[in-house]
């Protein structure tokens, strides 16, 4: 390729990269590498989800017996910048989708379904240790994560759809959020092609009291949740990574009756490959592994996202460069 070709490949692929991934949808590799200040995004996130547990609620409280399918389509807008000289990301997400499934109210089991919007989520993620924010080209072409750390907060707005007579709801009737601190380790060279990482991102959930659950209080206890991938180039423009998650606490009680505290573990495997020098496609499949018991987690999720990023400063050297 041409100098102006590799120029904008090598900076987008790095905004495709690390542009956004809703705390609502599976977590996913690569989310954390930085990109340069100004960039935009916008995702298009499809998941199929089964389980014994609500999929739009990330408390995932446990329903023995329960037998639940969801389609979830996220939507959002992410801006990156910098603040204090460093890597900073805000964004908003929208879930969207339908719910359905067998569940047990009252004691009786029954179907119930649910569509259209759920609980919108700001996040707000910064850089404290690792390169700093990328103001130009030269940084950008020059970045690599080495071993980095951020701080991460996310909050959901309790707007959604909520129909206070089941408990399958896209919206959930209460404040929640969570508090985290990705971490990504450069293994070995920066080199398109060979780029390995291994990623950690340990994060709490904190959730509000939903004062209206088929007429009765649910309050939640904190809910801690580790992901972990290692992730390794194929070729410049394809990529995979193997994928865990661990969820513990998080114990529900409803009107004094107290449930079990998760303690389950997932494994995964997700394919990413670079479309053009604006689009990535990640392809993705996830399920809890111990998970025989009835008030153990179940849960499988396959997710196919389309990512688009840009920036202006990279468009204007496209264009300069006649699109080479």
């Amino acid at each position: 390729m041409r100098p102006v070709a590799c120029l904008r490949l090598a900076v987008a692929t790095a905004l495709a990269l690390g542009v956004l991934c809703p705390p609502q949808a599976q977590a996913q590799a690569r989310y954390y590498w930085k990109s340069l200040s100004g960039a935009h995004a916008v995702p298009v996130i499809f998941e199929s989800l089964s389980g014994n547990t609500n999929p739009f609620d990330p408390a995932h409280k446990v329903t023995a017996g329960a037998n639940v399918e969801a389609s979830l389509v996220l939507a959002g807008y992410a801006r990156t910048l910098s603040l204090f000289d460093r890597a900073t990301m805000v964004a908003l997400i929208l879930p969207m989708g339908r719910i359905a499934g067998d569940v047990a109210v009252v004691g009786e089991t029954t179907n119930q379904s649910a569509t259209g919007f759920g609980d919108p989520m700001i996040e707000f993620d910064f850089n404290v240790l690792g390169p700093r924010a990328q103001k130009n080209l030269p940084d950008a072409l020059r970045y690599e994560p080495k071993f980095s750390v951020d701080l991460l907060a996310d909050l959901a707005l309790p707007i959604g759809e909520y129909d206070d007579s089941q408990p399958l709801n896209l919206g959930q009737n209460r404040w929640y959020g969570r508090l985290g601190a990705p971490i990504v380790a450069q293994i070995g060279p920066w080199v398109p092609g060979r780029r390995t990482t291994l990623e950690f991102i340990p994060a709490v959930w904190l959730f509000g009291t939903n004062d209206d659950y088929v007429g009765q209080t649910m309050t939640t206890d904190p809910m801690f949740q580790l992901d972990a991938h290692l992730t390794r180039d194929f070729t410049e423009h394809l990529w995979g990574s193997l994928d865990a998650a661990w969820y513990t606490g998080g114990q529900a009680t409803v009107d004094d009756v107290s449930g079990e505290e998760l303690n389950n573990l997932g494994f995964g495997l997700t394919l990413g490959s670079q479309i053009n020098e604006n689009l990535l496609l990640t392809v993705g499949y996830k399920s809890t592994v111990n998970d025989e018991a009835p008030e153990d987690l179940r849960l499988n999720v396959f997710t196919l996202a389309l990512i688009t990023g840009w920036h202006p400063l990279i468009e204007g050297v496209g264009r300069l460069g006649g699109g080479e």
